[in-house]
């Protein structure tokens, strides 16, 4: 928690300002109940008209002071608190930008979403109210108490009873509820992602017919975190009335002893009401401290889940100076293995191969076989447990990961587009791009004609995750994104699934012009896909079981010759 409040030090000019004003704003809250006390005394007891009205004025004045200190101090306060927040969504993206898979599938997308969202409100909401009312309260207790004693320290012995009870009340009431905010923050994580498995899965669902299950499983998690919040609002709703009944209760006893020093000439009337008032600002006081430990126990679970996040290591990647861009255009694996956190077996043994440049290198086998991990080493979204990668003939451990990645256009299993036009989801992948480059690249991916044709051509709004595109649609544009980059290196994870083989076969002889001064690796799913490659490496349980040509492979390895011979008639293995 002290890491993640540790970002208001940016403000702390602000925070010292905010703190002069509530110190002013006190002062005068503190001040008038004198001022009143003195014109019951001086003024209307013995009808002094002339006094009233100019201690009147002087109350007025501090009034109004106190009203404009309030209003700026309130400002400042809403201009600390949005600015942290906007502060530390800030570092919760940078800080997860830098992860590597490993880390995103620790955490998870849902809980990411939700730690930067409803976990960083609730921490925006716990500033406000520290600046707000942290900072008065004790300024309120000790100046109440202060001159509560200097009006009647005797009276004041009612207050030191009544103290002990409201404490221990709030301690009681912030012992149950604390375990309660963590559950709430937990169902609100779950309730999250059975949503967004629910909207991103819809088509599924309902293909399945299982809606009703689906509906039953949002209605659990949903239920689930209304029983929560219900439980620990039900004990947080008894602090305010316990502190306004411990109040009352206090001014009646303060009343009934009071009217007995009066009566004792030991005590004056407007020193008994400027009394009660004080004791007012002592109990309102510690009515905020209880609106405090209201939404402050769930800003200290909201802020050791952001730490949780901020203080999760970041791959340390060793890095060095070399230089990629020499020309060489190559990549090569030696003896690389790789193993997934906890796994028992490794995903990738003994993979060695050398991919070289103006040639394509196929990659094919079955489910799980360790295909997509195996490209996902090369721009070192996972490291490998052993063994050294090569791009360019330098080892990647020996330069900048931002240098390899921009020697990189990889087009991922799945097609990501985001929200905004046609012209900026392809210009991704080179945001200084023209538009001649856009449709160069378009063409080359079979993208123009479809373009083309929608309303606004180019400059056609896409909906986020590309929603109103087929998957053909959006593979292509995908494909449109690496291409216009002109890397050394292109990487094909399975991009073509959702091509018809026309479309297949025109793509892939624009790419060959295309790519010629290029390295270009595929993991395919379909042998028609592949067959024409370079090099074809067939992958069995994370291991290299079969390299060559096609008319290689078909002859002599059995794994290859299954996979030919579950996508084609027997007459047709050759």
């Amino acid at each position: 928690m002290k890491k993640t409040f540790s970002y208001l030090l940016n403000y702390k000019k602000i925070i010292g300002v905010i703190f002069l004003l509530v110190f002013i704003q006190a002062l005068s809250q503190l001040f008038l109940p004198t001022l009143m006390g003195n014109i019951v005394d001086n003024g209307v007891v013995v009808g002094n008209i002339p006094y009233i009205w100019k201690i009147g004025f002087i109350m007025l004045i501090v009034t109004l002071v106190g009203v404009l200190v309030t209003i700026i101090s309130s400002y400042f306060t809403a201009r600390v608190a949005t600015g942290f927040s906007k502060d530390l969504r800030e570092v919760i993206f940078t800080h997860v930008s830098d992860f590597s898979l490993n880390e995103f599938d620790k955490i998870g997308t849902a809980s990411l979403i939700t730690r930067t969202t409803n976990d960083v409100n609730q921490i925006q909401q716990a500033t406000i109210m520290i600046l707000r009312m942290v900072l008065m309260a004790p300024f309120m207790l000790i100046g109440g108490l202060i001159m509560a004693l200097s009006k009647d320290a005797t009276l004041s012995l009612v207050i030191l009873f009544a103290l002990p009870l409201v404490v221990g009340t709030i301690l009681l009431i912030l012992k149950k509820a604390m375990p309660l905010f963590k559950k709430v923050q937990k169902r609100i994580d779950q309730l999250n992602r059975v949503f967004r498995e629910n909207l991103t899965g819809m088509n599924v669902i309902r293909a399945f017919t299982r809606e009703s299950s689906e509906r039953k499983r949002l209605n659990e998690a949903n239920y689930g975190l209304m029983d929560v919040s219900v439980k620990v609002n039900r004990i947080m709703a008894l602090a305010s009335p316990v502190m306004m009944l411990f109040m009352n209760i206090t001014i009646v006893f303060i009343i009934w002893f009071g009217g007995f020093r009066i009566e004792a000439g030991n005590m004056e009337i407007g020193d008994l009401m400027a009394f009660i008032q004080y004791v007012m600002l002592i109990m309102s006081a510690l009515i905020m401290a209880s609106m405090i430990f209201v939404i402050i126990p769930r800003a200290t679970v909201s802020a050791n889940r952001i730490r949780d996040v901020l203080e999760l290591e970041k791959p340390q990647f060793t890095e060095g100076n070399k230089d990629l861009h020499n020309n060489l255009s190559e990549v090569s694996f030696e003896n690389i293995k790789f193993h997934y956190p906890g796994a028992e077996e490794a995903a990738l043994n003994n993979i060695n191969f050398t991919s070289k440049k103006g040639e394509t290198t196929a990659i094919i086998g079955g489910t799980g076989s360790g295909k997509t991990t195996l490209l996902n080493l090369i721009p070192r979204f996972y490291e490998a447990t052993s063994g050294n990668i090569y791009v360019n003939q330098v080892n990647i451990k020996e330069t900048k990961v931002e240098d390899l990645r921009q020697t990189i256009g990889l087009v991922p299993q799945k097609a990501i587009i985001f929200s905004g036009t046609v012209f900026e989801n392809i210009s991704y992948g080179k945001p200084s791009a023209t538009l001649a480059e856009v449709k160069h690249a378009a063409k080359i991916a079979q993208a123009d004609s479809f373009i083309e044709s929608l309303d606004d051509g180019y400059e056609s709004h896409l909906e986020q995750g590309g929603t109103n595109l087929s998957g053909g649609q959006k593979q292509r544009l995908s494909i449109a994104r690496a291409l216009i980059r002109q890397p050394d290196i292109y990487i094909f994870d399975d991009s073509f699934s959702a091509l018809d083989y026309q479309t297949d076969a025109n793509l892939r002889r624009a790419l060959a012009n295309e790519t010629i001064d290029s390295t270009v690796i595929i993991v395919g799913q379909r042998v028609s896909s592949v067959r024409n490659a370079n090099q074809i490496i067939v992958l069995d349980k994370g291991e290299i079981v079969g390299k060559g040509t096609h008319d290689e492979l078909i002859k002599g390895n059995e794994v290859y010759k299954e996979i030919v011979a579950s996508q084609f008639n027997e007459g047709e293995l050759v």
